[in-house]
């Protein structure tokens, strides 16, 4: 026996006749004899003693005593009967059904066709009675006054030895076979055997379902005979009649009772001995069992009672489906009950190894997740928070100190005590690792469960007191006690905080202790509440190095991490030979860590930067712009802390964002690569190896930035050239200075070069294209002519003019109305018109070959320097830019003793591209005029229309006969109307289009 679910009472004793029939009504026992008699017993009890009755409708545990005796109640004895409360009916079968008006026992109805029935069932939500006997299947329906109306009437195939309603059907036990009859048509269909020895049985649960019984076996269908579940209620024996009383099943057998749960597995609960039982039904609050001629109550235990002796016991299932039968008013009592329970049953599936199972009721127990976590003393909880004994919480404590930490080994420390375990026997230690697994496994599921609920909760009062310091509550404010980084200001009260920090700390050591460090590393990455320092020290001592940035992340610890990794990626470095595998950081993850903080720390960023600015400048540069950090900013920090990196910084900045450097910046890398180049050139000077045509990677940039950019000044860069050295520096100065004489000297005379003047006057030409004429730079190519024309006079007193320009920019740069910016080697540079442009205001791609007066000054360079005259030069450029010279000017400069036979490469191709030009002129002219022809044509034939004026014609506006007045004609040539009206109309339009403007 589990428990006492029933306590067995005599009620009444030596009744004169046999019992054949027994029910309840109220707190009466209505008992049929086998003389016909129907007997009336009430409780026994003195006036002295009596008590009012909690429930005057209910048996009482009391001796029953005879209130009357009904004789001849029945002819012949009573089968069966019973009392129909919600219609105040006694129903009762002996040799045909009877009924009877209660409680005065008159006679309503007698079925004369029930005569010889022998079994019967009542449905009371619809009034119907069937009954069955001998072949057939009879269906009455109360009229619910004093008569009954015969519904149907089927026949089957034999006699029916038990049956029931179950919902619209009838469910039959014939002869050795359970069948479903269809109330509505009489159609069968068949269910399964009842067996070959016991007689089928059939019982109603109160969920419309049946137990279909099979010799020993209860089987469990529904309303249409299919089968509900594999488990079956087995009984000792065949039972001969069955009923049901939440949560049990009463089984009456000739010597006893059984009751057996209805949970499954069914399992017996108590067996209560009564010799010579013979009926068995149900009351309000209790069980009655007829023997002979005595009469047994069993009452049932109270479920607080039952509780207690279960949970005792150790059957905590069954005490917590008893609890869900409390009733609604004790409520408090029942979840009391229920989180005991479930924590006694957790205890008792920790310690016999059912750990996930433990969990599953640490969590329906609604216990502090502190309590669960002091099972686990290997899990390190922070101190601020005080960590109840689990004896203290559990009410029905038979050992609970036994339970909590000292049955539980799985909660030591796995590092302390393998070590031990391992010197005495190996298995043992591994066993115990085992289980220590499944411990802490059972603990990160159980955690996890309670996480959303705790963590929202914390997550609502963070909002809360985030919402309270935005409006300035000074009171809210006054109770804050220290910032927790990363999650703002944190009360000193702050339980859901609090809470929320130990479980998150605790299921990050379990994710760890099990080997999980990816999941932990998730765990930190999302909104956590780890403690920071218990968390720190955890994870630096296992070597966990990823969850440990997470948490410094999630803590805004960010120099904390920063230091870190930086150690990282040098271990990293120096660990590259090592053939174990080591956890790789490499410098990238310091750039990947500083995005984020770029707007909120800037200075952190450039601190750290500086550590992967040398070994990744490229994606350092990127994250400077990505995050939008100031220019100016990064490159003040770099001058200060890593001078050597500021050019590549500003290289870099320039490359990739070519618009977003300011001119200071544009002018301070030069002056960075003219100062690298000045060394370079004064430690070959020192050597006397400096050669002009050398070019160092650092000097090849300085050339490309003073043609590609133009934030810098020219004026200042050309005083630190040396005036005997880097010609081609100083020639791209003088160009943004507009000094285009003096920068093709160079070039020519200086340099030696052609080809860099003849480049340098495309670079000049193709600026100035999209220019107007009053300010481009068409002569530039005349420019470099005379250079080649008369090279004395280009190069007197040169040195001289350069000096008087850097020493007195103001006077001798001419000045610049208005700059335009082109594109030159991958850059972009201002150029103004050229000195002396003003004087050829020439397109270029005139091709005038008239000459003028500028003989004299052909004859006057050669009169200075005939002999050198770079002639050659001179024919090179004529034949390679006739296209873009002025073939006028140019002849007027060539010396006069030149001879045509030269000129051929250059006068060949001009004079075909101006015939040409001609004789296209001379085609567009001819179609202007034959257009301006076809224009007047159309004028003429518009100006021929003809409107026809009958006597009938209307005025449009008046609709009036126009007759012999003025009138008007509209474009379209069909509308016509006075001309008085006409000009009304118009008159009118005038007047509403100025009041509309005062209006406005």
């Amino acid at each position: 026996m589990v428990h006492s679910a029933y306590d067995s009472f005599q009620l009444l004793t030596d009744c004169p006749t046999k019992i054949d029939a027994i029910e309840s009504y109220g707190s009466k026992l209505l008992l049929g004899c086998s003389d016909g008699s129907l007997r009336i017993y009430v409780s026994d009890s003195s006036g002295a003693d009596r008590s009012p009755p909690s429930d005057p409708h209910a048996l009482r545990k009391e001796p029953y005593a005879l209130e009357r005796t009904v004789a001849g109640f029945s002819k012949k004895p009573l089968i069966s009967m019973e009392v129909l409360e919600s219609r105040e009916l006694l129903l009762s079968l002996s040799e045909s059904i009877a009924f009877h008006r209660l409680p005065n026992l008159e006679t309503i109805a007698v079925i004369t066709k029930a005569k010889g029935a022998n079994v019967y069932s009542w449905d009371d939500r619809r009034g119907f009675l069937c009954f069955a006997r001998q072949k057939r299947v009879c269906i009455f329906r109360h009229d619910g006054g004093r008569g009954f109306v015969e519904v149907k009437d089927f026949g089957v195939p034999d006699t029916v030895k038990s049956m029931s309603w179950c919902g619209e059907n009838i469910c039959l036990g014939i002869r050795k076979e359970y069948m479903i009859l269809n109330a509505t048509n009489g159609a069968l269909s068949e269910v399964f055997s009842s067996g070959k020895i016991a007689p089928p049985l059939v019982v109603a649960l109160p969920s419309g379902e049946l137990i279909l019984g099979k010799e020993n076996i209860g089987v469990f269908v529904d309303q249409n005979g299919k089968l509900l579940q594999a488990d079956r209620i087995c009984w000792s024996e065949a039972p001969a009649v069955v009923v049901i009383q939440k949560p049990y099943a009463i089984a009456l057998f000739p010597r006893r009772v059984e009751i057996r749960s209805l949970r499954v597995p069914y399992p017996l609960i108590q067996t209560i001995v009564l010799p010579g039982a013979r009926r068995l039904t149900k009351s309000n609050n209790a069980v009655v069992v007829a023997l002979e001629k005595s009469v047994y109550g069993l009452f049932p235990v109270p479920l607080g009672a039952q509780i207690v002796q279960l949970t005792a016991s150790g059957n905590f299932e069954e005490a917590l489906a008893l609890c869900k039968l409390l009733p609604p008013e004790d409520a408090s009592l029942r979840a009391a009950k229920e989180g005991s329970i479930h924590i006694r049953y957790a205890h008792y599936l920790f310690d016999n190894g059912c750990y996930e199972e433990a969990m599953e009721h640490f969590l329906a127990s609604q216990v502090d997740i502190t309590y669960v976590l002091s099972l686990y003393q290997s899990i390190v909880l922070p101190k601020t928070t005080a960590v109840p004994e689990p004896e203290k919480l559990v009410d029905l404590s038979l050992d609970a100190p036994q339970l909590s930490r000292g049955s539980s080994g799985m909660s030591d420390d796995l590092e302390t005590f393998l070590p031990q375990l391992a010197e005495s026997d190996e298995n043992s230690a591994l066993e115990f690792k085992k289980m220590s697994h499944n411990t802490l496994m059972a603990l990160i599921k159980f955690l996890q469960k309670k996480r959303y609920s705790i963590v929202e909760k914390a997550a609502a009062e963070g909002t809360e007191e985030v919402v309270l310091d935005a409006v300035g509550d000074s009171f809210t404010s006054s109770r804050f006690k220290k910032s927790n980084k990363g999650r703002g200001n944190v009360p000193i009260n702050s339980a859901a905080r609090e809470m929320a920090a130990i479980l998150d700390t605790a299921l990050l050591q379990a994710l760890l202790l099990t080997g999980q460090s990816s999941a932990a590393v998730e765990l930190l990455k999302g909104l956590n509440y780890c403690d920071a320092k218990i968390c720190e020290e955890i994870l630096h001592k296992g070597h966990h190095y990823a969850a440990l940035l997470e948490l410094y992340r999630s803590n805004s610890m960010h120099r904390e991490a920063l230091t870190l990794l930086h150690q990282l990626v040098e271990e990293s470095k120096s660990n590259q030979l090592q053939a174990e595998p080591i956890q790789k950081f490499s410098p990238e993850a310091i750039i990947e860590y500083l995005k984020p903080l770029c707007g909120t720390d800037p200075m952190l960023v450039l601190e750290f930067s500086m550590l992967v600015l040398e070994s990744c400048p490229t994606q350092t540069i990127e994250l400077f712009l990505s995050g939008n950090i100031p220019a100016d900013l990064v490159n003040s920090y770099l001058k200060q802390h890593a001078p050597n990196m500021q050019g590549r910084y500003l290289e870099l900045m320039l490359a990739m964002n070519e618009n977003g450097i300011s001119g200071n910046l544009q002018n301070e890398m030069v002056q960075i690569y003219l100062s690298e180049v000045l060394e370079w050139y004064s430690e070959l000077s020192a050597q006397q190896i400096w050669d002009e045509k050398a070019y160092s990677p650092t000097r090849k940039k300085l050339l490309s930035a003073l043609e590609s950019i133009s934030g810098y000044s020219p004026e200042a860069l050309l005083k630190r050239l040396p005036p005997d050295a880097l010609f081609e520096e100083r020639a791209s100065l003088l160009g943004k200075m507009n000094q285009h004489e003096l920068a093709l000297s160079l070039y020519v005379h200086k340099l030696n070069v052609p080809e860099l003047a003849l480049a340098y006057c495309d670079r000049v030409y193709e600026s100035s294209v999209h220019q107007p004429p009053a300010k481009s730079s068409g002569n530039i190519y005349l420019t470099l002519l005379q250079i080649y024309l008369n090279p004395q006079k280009t190069t007197k007193n040169f040195e001289k003019r350069i000096t008087n320009l850097v020493s007195s920019p103001n006077a001798s740069i001419p000045k610049i109305s208005s700059a335009t910016s082109f594109k030159g080697r991958g850059g972009r540079k201002k150029i103004a018109s050229i000195e002396g442009a003003e004087d050829m205001r020439i397109s270029p791609s005139n091709t005038d070959s008239s000459r003028s007066d500028g003989d004299a000054d052909a004859e006057e360079s050669n009169e200075e320097g005939g002999s050198s005259i770079m002639l050659d030069q001179v024919l090179d450029l004529l034949s390679r830019r006739w296209d873009r010279i002025n073939g006028a000017q140019a002849l007027r400069l060539l010396p006069r003793e030149t001879k045509l036979q030269n000129l051929l490469p250059f006068l060949g191709p001009l004079l075909k591209k101006s015939s040409e030009a001609y004789r296209n002129f001379s085609v567009i002219k001819s179609l202007r005029q034959s257009e301006n022809l076809q224009v007047k044509d159309e004028l003429y034939n518009q100006r021929k229309a003809v409107v026809k004026i009958s006597s009938d014609s209307m005025c449009s506006l008046c609709n009036k006969k126009l007759g012999t007045s003025v009138f008007a004609v509209y474009p379209n040539g069909t509308t016509l109307v006075h001309f008085v009206c006409f000009r009304d109309s118009q008159s009118m339009k005038a007047v509403s289009k100025v009041s509309q403007l005062r209006k406005r």
